[in-house]
């Protein structure tokens, strides 16, 4: 039963942080229309800029401050570099941001160097919250829970139930409308970019002195955020929070239980003792294939459910 609740608990944890990076991918693509690949660019420059920041000041200003970096040159992506790409379609968008992030990991290296920097976890949340069962439970880790149940409370009731809301959603549908009515619509959408790109530093800030902060954990964790959004249903912000904590959990329990994968292949009449490649494949166990879980979910959801588990659109 521990190992249960643990692996829960767990995977909540992880389900968590990756909803906090695709939040700001899904917010960008349900009001602007654009696929951000270097959506976890913008992860990573949260979690150094954080690195820096906490080097000198400590690791609560950089908490603040850092997304708001993020966020400011998110902001002068779009304004200055996206905005004139937008003109030439969805596929010059793709190919801008897919280069973006190239261009990113490339300066990160030449400013912090290509190995892993020093960024630690805050020693006041270096503590166990509470033991169960013998197993200690990161204070750090229930604080990054927090923060993601109330950026994700903060998310839908700004954009359901507030008049900024109301008019960025007016100004994806009717811009002209937006417009007329005395509202800045492209200066809408560049907030709405800078915001999305500073929930993915938020990520970074939380997520890097757990996952490592390193040039290439943007291509470890960007193509994961990238299935949450499908499997949720493009654009849905509960679809990314439900596929978020799916993965999470699943991913989690794979691990912990790791059961022998042995009877699927003993139902297709392999035996055991088979040789070459089956030899490898019927000993494999569930912890074998975690780190494929996600991209066997975005196969199935692609076959069964192209829009995703809350979307109103096909991918």
């Amino acid at each position: 039963m521990e190992v249960f609740v643990f692996s829960l608990f767990n995977g909540a944890l992880y389900g968590m942080l990756l909803f906090l990076l695709a939040s700001g991918l899904t917010l960008i693509f349900s009001m602007m229309g654009v696929l951000n690949f270097a959506h976890a660019s913008f992860f990573m420059l949260g979690a150094y800029f954080a690195y820096q920041i906490a080097d000198h000041v400590g690791f609560w200003p950089g908490l603040i401050v850092a997304p708001i970096l993020v966020g400011v040159f998110g902001a002068a992506v779009e304004r200055y570099a996206l905005r004139p790409v937008h003109r030439f379609g969805h596929v010059a968008e793709l190919l801008f941001t897919f280069g973006l992030a190239f261009v990113i990991e490339e300066v990160v290296q030449m400013i912090w160097g290509k190995v892993p920097v020093p960024y630690d976890v805050p020693a006041s949340l270096n503590v166990a919250a509470f033991v169960w069962q013998g197993l200690d439970y990161s204070a750090y880790r229930l604080f990054m829970l927090l923060i993601s149940i109330g950026i994700f409370v903060a998310l839908f009731f700004g954009l359901t139930r507030t008049r900024i809301g109301l008019i960025i959603r007016a100004a994806l549908t009717h811009p002209h409308m937006v417009a007329s009515l005395g509202h800045d619509v492209p200066k809408v959408f560049m907030w709405t970019f800078g915001v999305g790109c500073a929930l993915a530093g938020v990520a970074g800030v939380l997520g890097g002195n757990v996952l490592g902060t390193e040039p290439g954990m943007a291509i470890q964790l960007g193509p994961i955020v990238f299935v949450v959004i499908v499997v949720g249903g493009l654009g849905s912000l509960g679809g990314a929070l439900i596929a978020s904590l799916l993965i999470g959990i699943l991913n989690n329990m794979a691990i912990s239980y790791d059961f022998s994968l042995y009877p699927i292949f003993a139902v297709l009449g392999v035996e055991r003792e088979a040789d070459g490649v089956l030899a490898d494949l019927v000993n494999l166990t569930t912890g074998g294939i975690a780190p494929l879980v996600p991209y066997l979910l975005l196969v199935l959801m692609l076959i069964f459910r192209p829009r995703g588990l809350f979307g109103t659109r096909d991918v």
